[in-house]
């Protein structure tokens, strides 16, 4: 039965969480954790150990008495699937219960445009049959992305539309396992939030430098996804009056000066004009070779990077004003020049923003890079532990019965 394999999981959802999120814990700090009593805690300790879920980890310090035990989850009692698409690609990783990437991360190219279903499920089904993991010791399956996402219906209605259907169980039909789907820049803020800068902060503006520019918000503690999810489209402020067509089909929104898509579009034309750069040495350039030339030190890809993140900054100023965030947070993609965007970030809110508010909010470059979305789908799976795990396999139980009669 598949419910065998996570009734543990399920039954103390809360303490396996608390370890998941901080690697060690004695009995007292899962207590402070969870809320529950030591007794009570010493209980579930023993019971997760006794089922090979849960180890002791020597002793903690202590500033007198006896030293209490640390305790931490077996790395291979279960595995997670992290699957982060973006508008061109999608990267898979399998990630242990003390979310370490225990394979390497591999990469599948495509139009999000014109991919199907089928095709998505290819894609998992394929990097599943190529590690050496079986397919019963995956828990869960994170699958974020890009678009306006219902994850309680599990449809993105932006993206691999399923006949208006969700594409949560149309996966689980076809891999048999527990799906949880998610907005990627919701994802990064919640890696942000459980294992990067924005840890205890209280309320955080988390940007997804990106194809676009996302943007997941954490207020009091809380993920924040609004009425129906689809909070956070941050990149879609209508800022300029240049007639750019953006492709959610206004004019002059954030998104057409300042994506990387943006950027891209901005160096290829340069390159046309005959503008000096090394970029144009590149038979063909995109963004992670701006990005990497800026690095370096070239110039037109530094103006371009520069002049992206004023525009962010432009809009950032709203925000602070709508908001009052303790911090912003640079993520995602864009995130590893982030020093480069600091400056004219800073400077675009100096202009546009009342000094009193912007005393108060604290700008960090994330330090997960490249990595934040995996480590958000992975995390994803982790904050489902619980009921929503539940239903899922009980739904996976019912179809294959069904399929079986």
């Amino acid at each position: 039965m598949l419910l065998s394999k996570a009734d543990f999981l399920i039954d103390h959802s809360e303490t396996i969480k608390c370890l998941y999120y901080n690697k060690v814990l004695t009995s007292t700090e899962v207590s402070n954790y969870t809320g529950k009593s030591i007794p009570h805690v010493i209980k579930v300790l023993a019971e997760l150990k006794k089922a090979g879920y849960v180890q002791e980890k020597g002793l903690a310090s202590s500033s007198g008495g006896r030293k209490p035990l640390n305790y931490s989850l077996v790395p291979g009692s279960h595995y997670i699937l992290s699957v982060a698409m973006d508008q061109f690609s999608a990267q898979m990783v399998i990630v242990d219960m003390n979310n370490n990437f225990i394979t390497e991360t591999s990469r599948y190219e495509f139009n999000i445009d014109s991919l199907s279903p089928a095709e998505l499920i290819h894609y998992i089904d394929s990097f599943i049959k190529s590690i050496n993991i079986a397919k019963k010791d995956i828990i869960g399956i994170g699958l974020t992305m890009p678009g306006f996402i219902d994850t309680e219906r599990g449809i993105n209605y932006t993206y691999i539309v399923h006949g208006g259907q969700s594409l949560v169980d149309h996966i689980e039909e076809n891999i048999g396992i527990p799906v949880f789907l998610e907005n990627d820049s919701t994802a990064i803020a919640l890696a942000e939030q459980k294992f990067g800068v924005a840890g205890h902060i209280k309320n955080v503006m988390v940007l997804n430098l990106g194809w676009g520019i996302g943007l997941g918000m954490i207020l009091n503690d809380q993920i924040f996804r609004g009425n129906n999810g689809l909070a956070g489209e941050f990149s879609h402020i209508p800022l300029f009056k240049n007639g750019k067509l953006c492709k959610c089909g206004k004019h002059g929104c954030l998104e057409t000066e300042a994506s990387l898509i943006a950027v891209t579009a901005s160096a290829k034309q340069g390159i046309k004009e005959g503008l000096t750069t090394s970029l144009a040495h590149y038979p063909e350039v995109n963004a992670d070779i701006i990005i990497s030339e800026a690095i370096k030190g070239d110039v037109f890809s530094v103006k371009l990077i520069s002049e992206a993140a004023y525009h962010v900054g432009e809009g950032l100023a709203i925000l602070i004003h709508l908001m009052n965030p303790g911090a912003i947070v640079l993520s995602g993609k864009g995130s590893v020049v982030g020093k480069l965007w600091l400056a004219p970030i800073q400077q675009a809110i100096n202009e546009h923003c009342i000094p009193m508010l912007t005393n108060f909010t604290d700008f960090n470059i994330s330090n997960l890079t490249t990595k934040a979305q995996l480590i958000g789908g992975a995390a994803l799976v982790v904050e489902n532990f619980g009921k929503n795990l539940e239903e899922r396999l009980t739904a996976i139980e019912d179809s294959l019965l069904n399929k079986a009669s």
